[in-house]
């Protein structure tokens, strides 16, 4: 009925019903507005405009819908292309592995314009000593958080005071997720390509932005796209951190310990409980233990193995960590307040 009503307010307002049309104007206001809760001297304007220069970009009002579809489109592609480069990083998607290396290099570069080499370089470290002070590549913060226990008391005790670690829960939202993908990544990722003189990398790299301001340029002009890709690496700044940090800054963080390949993966990392919602929102990265034990896995075979891997850590004794979604992600908050308490009483006291 209402979208039978839509179509009769469409003729209405075109004036196509009545031989009189003054009926028609009449008619248009009825329906539009007591049966639809619309207006017509709304859809008058924006309708006719529409129909004078249909398709023409800055005339046509149809077209600035255009804005809601690219961002809800772009966006959770840009995060699945991350999830993607992710499996083909760790060799997991074909069975020859020059095809993933080949792989890897269009979609991190061409579709999301990062660095392969800087990558593995990055992740490989934080896969062979994950949360192991020193060595674990994601907990340099550039001293801007304090993370575990043994951290925030040598900051504390040394007297070192970057920032108010005390409040890093709080300040956390605000240079946490908006920053570490637009800015902290962009910038690395653009030095270390110069500096080490990547070349190959770095002309997939300029791929991805020639790519897409030539996309984008025609339809919001330079400063236009510029910020658009920018709104794009900053939503999608959230979605990577809350993600890959919920299964890691809430775990045991210290110095080397020479752990066995087991307890040193399963002291770094938990699982979040699995789901249809939860496999496709992080990736399969729900699956954070199956996946540091066994990284060049593909992802559809967690689920098989994760029983077989948690019946092993009960077992020998290993703790295997499942939690909830919510629960994670607010336990990366609860984790960054007590080692900021931490900090406090170690800089106050000792």
């Amino acid at each position: 009925m209402q979208a039978q009503a839509g179509w009769l307010q469409h003729d209405l307002g075109h004036l196509s019903v009545f031989k009189n049309s003054t009926w028609d104007h009449l008619a248009h206001k009825f329906v539009i507005g007591h049966l639809k809760g619309a207006s017509a001297n709304w859809w008058n304007h924006q309708h006719f405009q529409h129909h004078s220069k249909p398709n023409v970009l800055s005339k046509d009002p149809d077209l600035n819908t255009l804005e809601i579809l690219v961002l809800g489109n772009i966006q959770p592609v840009e995060a699945q292309a991350g999830w993607l480069q992710h499996d083909l990083g760790h060799l997991s998607v074909f069975k020859n592995s020059t095809w993933d290396h080949l792989a890897h290099k269009f979609v991190i570069g061409h579709l999301k314009g990062a660095s392969a080499n800087w990558w593995n370089h990055q992740h490989f470290q934080h896969h062979s000593k994950p949360n192991v002070l020193s060595k674990d590549p994601d907990l340099n913060t550039l001293e801007i958080l304090v993370l575990g226990n043994i951290q925030p008391v040598e900051y504390g005790t040394k007297k070192l005071k970057s920032m108010p670690y005390n409040h890093q829960h709080k300040y956390f939202f605000l240079i946490g997720p908006p920053l570490l993908i637009p800015v902290f990544f962009s910038v690395h990722i653009f030095r270390t390509l110069c500096l080490k003189r990547d070349w190959v990398d770095f002309v997939w790299y300029l791929s991805y932005y020639t790519r897409f301001f030539s996309c984008y340029i025609p339809y919001y002009g330079l400063l236009g796209a510029v910020l658009l890709q920018s709104f794009v690496r900053f939503l999608e700044s959230h979605w990577y951190v809350w993600v890959t940090q919920m299964n890691h800054i809430p775990m045991d963080i210290e110095y080397e310990k020479h752990d066995d390949w087991l307890s040193m993966q399963l002291k770094a990392t938990c699982n979040v409980e699995q789901s249809f919602f939860n496999d496709w929102f992080t990736g399969h990265l729900n699956f954070q233990i199956e996946h540091h034990v066994f990284p060049t896995m593909p992802r559809h075979n967690y689920v098989h193995v994760a029983p077989l891997l948690r019946e092993l850590c009960e077992k020998y004794g290993v703790q295997y960590q499942v939690k909830g979604l919510c629960e994670a992600m607010s336990d990366i908050i609860g984790s960054l307040r007590k080692s900021g308490e931490l900090w406090l009483d170690a800089y106050l006291h000792k």
